[in-house]
């Protein structure tokens, strides 16, 4: 008579027999239920932790290429020595011909648009509040092609208007307590050249649009004012600052790099957005990876606790496993029916976790609300974090990673007391019964 195959029907009825038995009759102990709950907690935080910070990553990546260039081509500075006053002079990098220039990087392949723009900074005043501000100086068009800046859903106003006035972002609007129609004044420091030196350019404009951009940092700071306005008001007649490349795949950025140097010419220099955030996007990989670390280590434990709880059921099932043997079952059987006993505990507190964890990262707005409500806010400040809301971001790999490691875990150290249990000598188990 052929032997059952590993794994048979009868292994697995013996097994959830023994987990669905009371305590009384030796059954699930007190260890096995805290093992349970410990997997499902552990694999429910590892979800929610990746679903968070895979969404904070994408929110402040989005938010980076929604209202910044991928690509930024400007000029180095170039210094000369004046012979009659025996000094060194330092003039600053600017670009004459800068339409013909975006023209010729906008014909690229993979660069999807080009657009000059003139850089600089003001002090932003309204009746007694004052705050810096970056001035942007670019065409109609080149606004309109911004995503963030033109989402006609958090934007007030007209932005067909801007030719007439100037966009600002809805922070530093709301620090100066101005809007749509309002008038704001902007002070320069690099004004007017006279006999006595340069004198500040102070200039007032009608706002015309008000954005929100979606990070505090930018919505605080940022002005945009047409073309060639922002020329005038920064003696920059006929130049332009630099040159905002986009492409069509932000990610790769790097590979147009070099075709922009090619085609700007000597001098010319290139500032990614990688560049500019690559550090703190390294530093949410690094935190990534020790998270994981330190939520699978809390699975760890849970997962040993299945051990002890197993240890335990060997311990009580003592009379049950030598009966079994003599009745002919062999090694690999009992081992098998007490490996699927501290199983179906990672099974079940896996699937629960994975329940829990997917119902956590599609609810964290609600929970973050309920949190700000109990903590009496402030416990997302977006002046700390760029963002305005906790982010959340389901990927099938995150889940399988956890998945993965938790089964891995519960299976591996249920296999030390499921030998134990193969081990023991039957008549050794009879002795005393």
């Amino acid at each position: 008579m052929a032997s059952p195959a590993p794994f048979s029907r009868y292994e697995f009825m013996i097994a959830w027999r023994y987990l669905r038995a009371r305590r009384s009759e030796g059954g699930v102990s007190v260890m096995t239920w805290i093992s349970l709950i410990g997997i499902t907690l552990g694999v429910m935080a590892l979800i929610a932790t990746l679903a968070v910070r895979t969404g904070f990553r994408a929110e402040f990546v989005d938010t980076i290429l929604g209202a910044n260039a991928h690509s930024t081509v400007y000029y180095a500075p170039t210094s000369f020595y004046n012979e009659l006053t025996e000094e060194n002079y330092v003039t600053p990098g600017r670009i004459e011909d800068y339409d013909a220039l975006a023209a010729k990087m906008a014909a690229l392949p993979g660069v999807t648009r080009a657009t000059p723009v003139v850089r600089g900074q003001v002090m932003a005043s309204q009746n007694d509040a004052n705050n810096v501000a970056e001035v942007y100086g670019l065409s109609l068009d080149a606004l309109k092609a911004i995503p963030r800046i033109a989402d006609p859903e958090t934007g007030m106003g007209n932005i067909n208007d801007f030719d007439k006035g100037i966009a600002i972002g809805s922070g530093l609007a709301r620090e100066l307590g101005v809007g749509v129609g309002d008038r704001v004044r902007l002070i320069s420091p690099d004004g007017a050249q006279t006999a006595v030196g340069t004198t500040p350019r102070v200039e007032s404009y009608e706002i015309a649009y008000v954005f929100t951009a979606g990070r505090y940092d930018i919505d605080r700071t940022r002005i945009y004012m047409p073309m060639a306005e922002a020329q005038n008001y920064f003696n920059r007649e006929g130049i332009a600052d630099e040159i905002e490349v986009f492409v069509d795949d932000p990610e790769r950025v790097d590979d147009w790099t070099q075709p922009l140097l090619e085609a700007a010419g000597e001098r010319a220099q290139i500032w990614t957005w990688r560049d500019a955030s690559g550090s703190f996007l390294k530093a949410l990989d690094v935190e990534d990876d020790v998270m994981f670390i330190i939520l699978s280590i809390l699975v760890l434990i849970a997962s040993m606790n299945i051990t002890s709880g197993l240890i335990m059921l060997v311990k009580n099932k003592g009379r049950d496993i030598g009966i079994l043997r003599t009745m002919g079952l062999t090694e690999g059987a009992v081992l098998r029916i007490f490996f699927l006993c501290g199983a179906f505990t990672g099974v079940i507190g896996t699937i629960a976790g994975v329940i829990l964890g997917v119902l956590f990262a599609l609810n964290v707005d609600h929970i973050m609300s309920f949190v700000n409500w109990f903590s009496g806010g402030g416990a997302w400040d977006p002046a700390v974090r760029g963002i305005y809301e906790l982010p959340a971001k389901l990927r099938l790999v995150d889940i399988g990673k956890a998945v993965g490691l938790s089964l891995f875990l519960s299976f591996v150290v249920t296999i030390f007391p499921a030998r134990r249990a193969a081990r023991m000598n039957p008549v050794e188990a009879l002795r005393y019964e």
